[in-house]
């Protein structure tokens, strides 16, 4: 990995872990809801689910699903339905809120940490752009047809390790904030915004073509 322009990949990671998506947005409801403690299986999720495009972009896994039309149209179908799901799940419990009358946090506990860590992981997964962002990405930073199998989980590794304490300094953030959060009107509308977010990127799967 002697050739890898580390200063360009790294900033490249960062710009990337900073736009918002998908992570973002089930971030920003699992630790404003539930604080820090809570989104940190959500963070360990999402990082496994990156490591797993990575390691599949390393075996041809992505370029094999995405020259299918037909393959590649069921998955992100599939995806584009889980982030839909995820979003009206949501808008619905920001709905239920709508009455104004202030709720304690604790009578609605998180899901369980495994449960947090899987909807990471499907997450990433559920978005099959990031295959093909990831198979077109990582070769920039590489020689010539030395995308290999273990070029790919070095590369993915390093993403990884740059994007956890990110993601886990910004679930800190705002879990700071969770009391305020938890206040019904602000929770209302947080469940209202990330659950627009997560369908309309789901929307957004559905119909692209990459």
């Amino acid at each position: 990995m002697e050739s890898l322009n580390l200063p360009a990949f790294v900033l490249t990671v960062l710009v990337i872990a900073a736009t918002p998506g998908p992570a973002i947005a089930l971030l920003l409801r699992r630790a404003g809801l539930h604080g820090f403690r809570a989104a940190v299986p959500t963070v360990l999720g999402l990082e496994a689910g990156l490591f797993l495009w990575a390691l599949a972009v390393g075996l041809g896994l992505a370029t094999l699903v995405t020259a299918s039309q037909t393959a590649f149209l069921v998955w992100r179908v599939v995806g584009a339905l889980f982030l839909i799901y995820l979003g009206v799940r949501a808008i619905r419990s920001g709905w239920r809120l709508r009455g104004g009358v202030e709720v304690d946090p604790l009578a609605s506990p998180p899901s369980p940490g495994h449960t947090a860590f899987g909807q990471g992981v499907l997450v990433q997964l559920a978005n099959p752009k990031a295959a093909v962002f990831l198979f077109a990405f990582y070769p920039q930073f590489l020689p010539a047809d030395a995308l290999t199998f273990r070029s790919a989980a070095a590369l993915g590794v390093i993403q990884v390790m740059i994007e956890l304490p990110l993601y886990l300094a910004f679930a800190a953030l705002v879990g700071r904030a969770s009391a305020w959060f938890s206040q019904t009107r602000i929770r209302r509308r947080l469940e209202y915004l990330s659950g627009t977010v997560l369908v309309a990127l789901g929307l957004r799967v559905a119909i692209s073509d990459v």
